[in-house]
């Protein structure tokens, strides 16, 4: 967000806030808050206080619930439509940027979206889109044009950028992780957002897909690190390394093979022919993985928040005539074409 914040600085005063809900569950919302039942997830605790300490250290303007400026602004950029500021998205336009791989659709998911108008009830990213209040959906890949379609997002509000972070994997080959010639196993926090997890049984499924290699743990930045480290020494072979920081993805790049829960970071194995394990189907994820364009998605999202902003029509509207000033056209296109 950052990043196309800084390309639009010539147009825009750019504001920025930590996720936050503001529809007619407000008050319940609040009493979770109050009760600090939300503590390991992205709108409370140590996330949320990291996101506040990089505002800080970048003197970016925190507009936190849009209750410390309370503007009203000409544009909002967001990554979720299931956590979102209702009260501004009903009178702005906006414009959704995916940020990561979305969480399974599981049978919770699927009973959610079948029978409730509730996405926020899976206490996940299953049905990020579902709530299609976004102008403009920016993806990661025709594959993901497909199943944010399958989840709800009008087909004609979907267009094609890549994301940030995981559109030029290539580069990660060149880092300074000091390591080669390893299993890497990245966890997944699933514990912490409210989801089973068999750690032990996970552990030793990465021992013996290790097969007596050298084994590398990558935690999850939200996990219970004690817990998290005690699991490993318990039930992994003595020498096996552990890393409650540091870069995951040079981690990756580095590696031999790659194990994984749910996690985005299995596209980061994908894209440079590492072996991945998932929970997800790999070959589902392989169709999902997001195009690499050598890092130009940040220009390409910019480009649109430009343009669909100086645009009088709504979103669909403006991706019928849209049109890249930047990125060649070739990779930029809508779910439906």
């Amino acid at each position: 967000m950052h990043g196309i914040a800084r390309l639009l600085a010539d147009e825009y005063e750019p504001y920025f806030s930590q996720l936050y809900y503001d529809g007619w569950m407000r008050r319940f919302y609040e009493w979770l808050i109050r009760n600090e039942l939300l503590k390991t997830t992205i709108v409370q605790g140590h996330i949320k206080e990291k996101a506040d300490k990089y505002l800080a250290q970048h003197q970016l303007q925190n507009d936190f619930e849009n209750r410390v400026f309370g503007h009203d602004y000409d544009l909002v950029v967001c990554c979720s439509d299931i956590i979102v500021p209702w009260n501004l998205l009903k009178k702005t336009k906006s414009v959704f940027v995916q940020e990561g791989m979305t969480d399974p659709l599981n049978l919770w998911a699927r009973l959610v979206k079948k029978f409730t108008n509730f996405p926020i009830l899976t206490i996940s990213t299953a049905l990020n889109g579902m709530n299609n209040i976004c102008d403009v959906y920016c993806v990661a890949s025709p594959g993901y044009a497909e199943h944010f379609r399958m989840i709800g997002v009008a087909p004609d509000k979907l267009v094609v950028t890549g994301i940030p972070n995981f559109d030029n994997i290539e580069k990660l080959r060149q880092n300074s992780f000091p390591h080669h010639g390893y299993v890497l196993v990245a966890t997944t926090d699933m514990r912490e957002t409210f989801r089973p997890d068999n750690r032990k049984k996970f552990i030793k499924h990465a021992v013996r897909i290790a097969a007596g290699r050298p084994l590398f743990f990558k935690f999850h930045p939200n996990e219970n690190m004690a817990r998290a480290t005690a699991e490993v020494k318990k039930y992994a072979p003595p020498g096996t390394r552990i890393f409650t920081s540091g870069n995951t993805e040079e981690m990756i790049a580095n590696c031999v093979e790659l194990i994984t829960q749910y996690s985005t970071v299995a596209y980061v194995g994908l894209a440079l022919g590492i072996p991945v394990h998932s929970y997800f189907d790999v070959a589902d994820l392989k169709r999902k993985l997001p195009i690499q364009n050598g890092g130009a998605s940040t220009q390409r999202i910019a480009d649109i928040c430009r343009q669909y902003g100086r645009f009088p029509g709504t979103g669909s509207d403006f991706l019928r005539q849209y049109q890249a000033a930047t990125a060649p056209a070739q990779l930029v296109a809508t779910a439906n074409g």
